[in-house]
């Protein structure tokens, strides 16, 4: 069984599509079919359901789709196995939306430079989702937001970073009482079913604030847009650059105290890819050490 057509039958899955599982691919939609055509002949059972330009897991699909993943998370493995000193391979990862634009980039720039052979995958998604995924072995490691549970024995923590909650205003309002904007100006709010915005919606219920509600999503980028176009104000993170260009906007710290938001890396203390994760985590210390815009002295 060619293990390439079980990574085609996960992507399809993945995608929902043919069609766009070729893009991810690069190979033809007509490619793709063929390899999940081949591969149930193989298994001896259908495995993807038809219908028009979508498609869906059948109940056989179903059943083999989890060991799908482990066996080419097993296959990814071989290289690194194979290697003397663990530094090479593919190294998997996942981060939040904010970690996927703000400080990732900055940290596989070290780690990349120190370790030119390795590939890296990379999941975006949220928090939770993430730290189950490094709890699994899915993902050796993830930059997310700090659980609100104890960890899983065969995880590891460090923090990076705190942010605490502000109102962010329009720069029209910078000279404005915070819980007043709250009470009465419309509110962007941070969606309260992520654990960023259940700290927003906490506080709220703290200072006894009723907001006039307009908006909820969990995009902070998206929010500050908002905000400067004039759709109200928002109770969010002092989330890590870069911003949207351009923006016109004040952060309002708030006038009753309330544990920041932190942000750490979560790995797994049992992947084989242990020594590429613990460089990794030096790289991302290293990072939030060294402010934007500003390198070490040799």
């Amino acid at each position: 069984m060619d293990t390439q057509f079980l990574h085609t039958f996960v992507t399809v899955v993945d995608n929902g599509s043919m069609a766009a599982a070729a893009r991810l691919l690069n190979i033809t939609p007509a490619a793709v079919a063929q390899q999940i055509h081949t591969l149930e002949r193989q298994i001896g059972a259908p495995l993807i359901a038809r219908a028009g330009r979508t498609v869906s897991v059948t109940e056989a699909g179903a059943r083999i789709l989890e060991r799908a993943r482990a066996l080419l998370r097993g296959v990814a493995e071989l290289r690194t196995v194979a290697t003397d000193d663990g530094t090479s391979g593919e190294l998997r990862l996942g981060a939040g939306t904010t970690a996927l634009t703000g400080i990732l980039p900055d940290i596989l720039t070290r780690t990349v430079a120190r370790f030119p052979q390795i590939s890296v995958f990379i999941r975006p998604g949220y928090s939770v989702d993430l730290h189950r995924a490094v709890e699994s072995g899915e993902l050796d490691a993830a930059i997310v937001l700090e659980a609100p549970f104890a960890l899983h024995k065969t995880c590891g923590w460090h923090l990076l970073r705190e942010e605490a909650l502000v109102v962010l205003a329009p720069e029209s309002l910078a000279g404005c009482d915070p819980h007043e904007l709250l009470a009465t100006q419309p509110l962007i709010r941070y969606d309260r079913n992520q654990w960023g915005g259940h700290q927003a919606d906490e506080y709220l219920r703290m200072a006894k604030i009723k907001p006039r509600e307009r908006f909820e999503l969990n995009a902070l980028n998206a929010i500050a847009v908002m905000v400067d176009r004039g759709l109200g104000v928002s109770l969010v993170p002092d989330w890590a650059r870069p911003w949207p260009e351009g923006l016109r906007l004040v952060r309002l710290p708030l006038p009753l105290p309330i544990a920041p938001r932190r942000i750490g890396v979560v790995w797994s203390r049992s992947t084989i890819r242990i020594r590429l994760v613990m460089a990794f985590l030096d790289d991302a210390l290293a990072t939030v050490a060294t402010p934007a815009g500003t390198s070490k002295k040799k």
